[in-house]
């Protein structure tokens, strides 16, 4: 499957992009992608919604060229948010997380009250 992400990711590692500098190389993907606010799929023109099981391999292929950097990106289990990490590329810590955990208990425990609310308002 291909996309303006996968294609931006790919061509990564296309020989011509080796002679710029990682700064040269980072804008040269950054213009790969869509505009921002739009969605990926209907960048191509389809209108079908992305699913988190098709955002796994992209994830991946970003991980692998961002983790020498200390970043890593991962799907929530729950809700399937991505999840940023900064991390120290020595011991492996985590140095900042977005959203944090605090954030993301809160955001479960919100959908978790929504029902609720619902119910007891209608």
């Amino acid at each position: 499957m291909s996309s303006p992400l996968t294609d931006a990711t790919s061509n990564l590692a296309s020989s011509a992009l080796h002679d710029l500098s990682p700064r040269q190389r980072l804008e040269s993907a950054l213009e790969k992608l869509p505009a921002p606010g739009s969605v990926l799929g209907q960048a191509q023109g389809n209108t079908k919604a992305v699913t988190p099981g098709e955002l796994v391999e992209p994830i991946q292929r970003i991980n692998e060229v961002m983790r020498k950097h200390g970043i890593e990106f991962d799907m929530s289990e729950g809700s399937s948010r991505v999840i940023t990490r900064i991390v120290d590329r020595d011991s492996g810590d985590v140095i900042r997380q977005i959203p944090a955990e605090e954030v993301l208990r809160v955001a479960e425990h919100l959908d978790e009250l929504q029902g609720r609310l619902l119910h007891l308002q209608a």
